[in-house]
């Protein structure tokens, strides 16, 4: 097995100890979210805690894809870290990423980042209305992402879960996690508006977001508005589309193992 191990500059004097870590990954208990695909422990090293997001071993074609043609999710999030702070956007800080490979096939990855202490996410905007200063978040959550687009970041997962807010004494910090999927280029007003659709399924979420981003972009906000809700609309219906497809399919296989 072969292992690639980088680790940012301004930590090397840890490096062993996060090696070791890595290495005892099963050893510890401490689990952040719902571990459905990837595993994401919450570990200490020299009294900090830090996260280690273990990927899902990719199917056999994409261990090769990954092996030969295409830069791994852990290696992505490293360098698309390191990308958003040059560009002045929070996430949290990137320690490092292992790889580990066989001569033909990709296998397992890790991502290390400093454990940040958040309040909330996005999510509770769209599952809890009366969250106290609900719109002043939203409006903020939209000048973020309009910072975003102006830099020329197309973050591809921008979704309720990805962006942590933090609340400070100005007002709100946003910090963007699960970071593999991005772009980084000139962006259309089509894109940005697309970069919405994935966030709310609510007509009044998306009515407050399109007035704040008709008011930093110059663009007629009606226009605005009904382009950003036909797009979320569209895909929310794929995406419930896609949810009823798994649930048919489950049933089919459930109904196999019982005869």
């Amino acid at each position: 097995m072969q292992r690639k191990f980088i680790i940012h500059p301004k930590y090397k004097s840890v490096e062993t100890e996060v090696q070791k870590t890595i290495a005892h990954f099963d050893d510890y208990h401490e689990v952040l979210g719902d571990a459905e695909r990837n595993v994401i422990k919450i570990v200490e090293i020299e009294g900090k805690k830090y996260t280690i997001k273990s990927f899902k071993v990719p199917n056999f074609i994409n261990q090769v894809v990954y092996r030969f043609f295409r830069k791994s999710k852990a290696e992505r999030s490293y360098n698309y870290a390191n990308r958003l702070l040059e560009l002045g956007i929070k996430t949290p800080f990137p320690l490092a990423y292992d790889l580990y490979t066989t001569f033909f096939l990709f296998r397992k990855s890790y991502y290390v980042s400093e454990l940040l202490n958040y309040d909330l996410t996005y999510r509770e905007l769209v599952h809890e209305p009366d969250y106290p200063d609900h719109e002043a978040i939203l409006r903020a959550f939209t000048r973020f992402t309009y910072d975003l687009h102006e830099k020329g970041i197309l973050f591809l997962d921008h979704s309720p879960g990805n962006t942590l807010i933090v609340k400070t004494s100005a007002g709100y910090d946003f910090y963007l996690v699960d970071l593999n999927r991005m772009e980084f280029r000139d962006l259309d007003m089509e894109t940005r508006i697309r970069n919405f659709s994935r966030l709310t399924p609510k007509k009044e979420m998306v009515a407050i977001m399109s007035n704040e981003y008709a008011k930093l972009t110059g663009e007629d906000e009606s226009t605005l508005y009904q382009t950003m809700w036909g797009l979320t609309e569209a895909f929310q219906k794929k995406y419930h589309d896609k949810i009823a497809l798994k649930r048919k399919i489950f049933f089919w296989k459930k109904k196999y193992r019982e005869h």
